[in-house]
């Protein structure tokens, strides 16, 4: 690309207009099934603590802050949504930009859309069949829908228990499937093992032609989710893959303040050990919990993921008017 060429948008006009069609029938899909469409800020005073995602900041110098005050663009609406959802709104979804630094390549822009909403009275489960649903709107044929769990994944692919496996033996499955450099690679906790096999072994092979939906993840995999103590603790999750691509990701939402906040603190604990700045948690969320959060389930999508499968492209670039470089 030449700088003469850096004015020019990154998606086809075709596509443009095929963006358009897709918000506009996820609109007329909410509206008919009663969930109401919100805003919330996309500054904030607290950021995400997970450890995986990092914050873009920016500092607030208007009245009320004389010395300044760092605000964090969110990587998600979730934790206002949750508030609102506290606050009595009932049923909710929201289509907005989020941020997330550090993230650039074919699958990855700093900046996308995200479609995500939020169901009190349904499980998981139930919410995976209403993603099905929506997805199938947006779609020229009804796609088929293949559910496993992430144990009956890592069996059918691996031929292993992924909540039971060693960090050792994950580390050997990943040598003896010829995952290249894993000899040499230094995870030090099973879930980064268990990332590494599912991200170079199995989710290319999801959702060809169709939709896969991954659920009950290790509970150490939990992030917001319940966890679910019997037989074996999982975290009542859930992934949708279409393509090899991740296009949503969706929880039964934990609802307790005291849970939330070790969490919380449990973030930053892992981030300080990987040397990453300790962000501050969210007390209006924590606020929020303590009045009670309805049991309820939730999704966050990608709308420009979903947008490249739609249209058939491999590159989020041709989906977005203006990748982070030409914005």
């Amino acid at each position: 690309m030449t700088a003469s060429d850096e004015w020019r948008p990154s998606a086809a006009v075709e596509t443009i207009r095929a963006r358009a069609e897709m918000l506009a029938r996820i609109r007329q899909f909410f509206k008919r099934i009663g969930v109401l469409e919100v805003e919330t800020p996309i500054c904030s005073r607290y950021a995400t603590t997970d450890p995986a995602l990092e914050s873009f900041s920016t500092r607030y110098t208007g009245p009320g802050a004389a010395r300044g005050r760092d605000l964090y663009l969110h990587t998600s609406p979730e934790f206002a949504m949750k508030r609102l959802l506290a606050a009595g709104s009932g049923a909710i979804y929201q289509i907005c930009k989020v941020f997330r630094n550090g993230e650039y390549g074919p699958r990855h822009n700093p900046e996308f859309s995200l479609l995500e909403w939020y169901r009190p009275g349904l499980d998981y489960h139930q919410l995976m069949d209403e993603v099905a649903q929506l997805v199938n709107t947006l779609t020229k044929q009804p796609m088929s829908v293949e559910r496993l769990s992430y144990a009956e994944l890592f069996e059918d692919y691996l031929d292993l228990n992924p909540h039971l496996a060693t960090g050792d033996q994950l580390r050997q499955c990943a040598i003896s499937q010829g995952v290249a450099g894993a000899e040499q690679l230094a995870i030090e906790d099973r879930d980064g093992w268990l990332d590494l096999l599912m991200s170079h072994l199995i989710e290319p092979r999801l959702g060809q032609g169709g939709m896969t939906f991954v659920y009950d993840y290790p509970a150490s995999q939990a992030a917001l989710a319940r966890i679910r103590e019997e037989p074996t603790p999982v975290a009542e999750r859930f992934e949708l893959y279409m393509e090899g691509i991740e296009i949503a990701n969706g929880f039964q939402e934990l609802t307790g303040a005291e849970e939330q906040h070790r969490r919380f603190e449990d973030d930053n604990h892992r981030r300080r050990q990987s040397h990453q700045t300790a962000v501050p948690m969210d007390q209006n969320l924590l606020a929020a919990l303590t009045a009670g959060l309805p049991d309820c389930s939730g999704v966050a999508l990608g709308l420009d993921r979903l947008l490249m499968v739609l249209t058939g492209v491999a590159d989020i670039r041709q989906v977005v008017t203006f990748d982070i470089s030409r914005a």
